[in-house]
Order: structure tokens, then C-alpha cells, then sequence
């Protein structure tokens, strides 16, 4: 198990979430992805859902933190990319831009 979950960290967690620190995820989204690394787990230790194990026993076994931890960790670290950077560069120039006042009006636009 330890080796499978070595191979799952270094390979299948990269790709999953790849370029998902710089832009905003629902918690729809993040679900899914959690969803998807359990199954992705089930299967890799050959458990099913009819065997009735919490999720935390086989990410035990195989020594994985939840990937949302993982996903925060990541857009903690791009943030501080960011953070780094020169206030001229373009992902810098972002933060300063304003939203116009007020609230649109209701209904179709004319």
C-alpha cells in the first residue's frame, strides 16, 4: 500500500489538481474532486462501498491527507508567488482594479 499511495501522490495528485491555485473553485467542485480521489483510492486498495470503510481508515492506510487540504495548501503557495512578485507585473496589476459602485438594476438590459 505504501509504494501505491507513493505512486498516487507523485503522479495522479499533480494531475488533478493542476492549475487549480489561481483560480476560485466552488464547493461543488471541491466535492467532486474528493468524490473522484476516493474512488480513485477504493479502487487502488480494492475495497468497494459494500465493504463499508471510512474514508479516513483508507486514507490512513495509505499515509494521504484529504485533498482539499492539498488544493488550500496549493493556492496558499501560488498566492505567495504572487505576493512576491514586482506591483507592476500583470497578475499584480489585478488586485488594484476597482468594481464600479452600486448594484445593477433587475431584468433584461436595454
Amino acid at each position: 500500500m505504501g509504494l501505491k499511495g507513493k505512486v498516487y501522490r507523485v503522479v495522479v495528485r499533480p494531475a488533478l489538481l493542476y492549475g487549480l491555485e489561481c483560480w476560485p473553485i466552488k464547493k461543488t467542485q471541491v466535492q467532486r474532486l474528493m468524490v473522484a480521489e476516493m474512488r480513485m483510492l477504493r479502487w487502488m486498495c480494492g475495497y468497494t462501498r459494500l465493504d463499508r470503510l471510512k474514508n479516513e481508515t483508507i486514507r490512513k492506510s495509505i499515509g494521504l491527507a484529504p485533498i482539499e487540504d492539498k488544493l488550500s495548501e496549493s493556492k496558499l503557495r501560488w498566492l505567495g508567488h504572487v505576493k512576491r512578485r514586482s506591483v507592476d507585473a500583470p497578475v499584480r496589476r489585478c488586485e488594484s482594479i476597482s468594481l464600479p459602485d452600486g448594484r445593477r438594476g433587475r431584468g433584461r438590459p436595454n
